[in-house]
């Protein structure tokens, strides 16, 4: 019981993935606040993302516990990650 009350306590992130209208490219990141991250990121407010502005939500979970979020980050940053998300990409612009 206990530890479920102590990971009821621990905030909520969300894992997201964008992709550059300009050229295609994915980025992966987490943050408490999903909405403003992707905000900062279209206004060039991100160093490693600002030249390929602009950006759109292409993945979300969310997720308990930042440990647990960076985790999930590293997994989609991962080889089989990096084509899970090519391959959402891709069907997203098949529409």
């Amino acid at each position: 019981m206990w530890i479920f009350y102590l990971q009821a306590m621990e905030e909520i992130y969300t894992v997201y993935a964008i992709c550059s209208k300009k050229d295609g490219r994915i980025y992966v990141g987490f943050s408490g606040d999903a909405e403003k991250r992707l905000l900062q990121h279209n206004q060039g407010k991100t160093k490693s993302t600002k030249g390929y502005v602009p950006w759109e939500l292409i993945y979300t979970q969310q997720i308990i516990g930042r440990e647990n979020a960076r985790e999930r980050e590293i997994k989609l940053k991962s080889g089989s990650g990096k084509e899970f998300l090519k391959a959402l990409r891709n069907s997203r612009n098949e529409r």
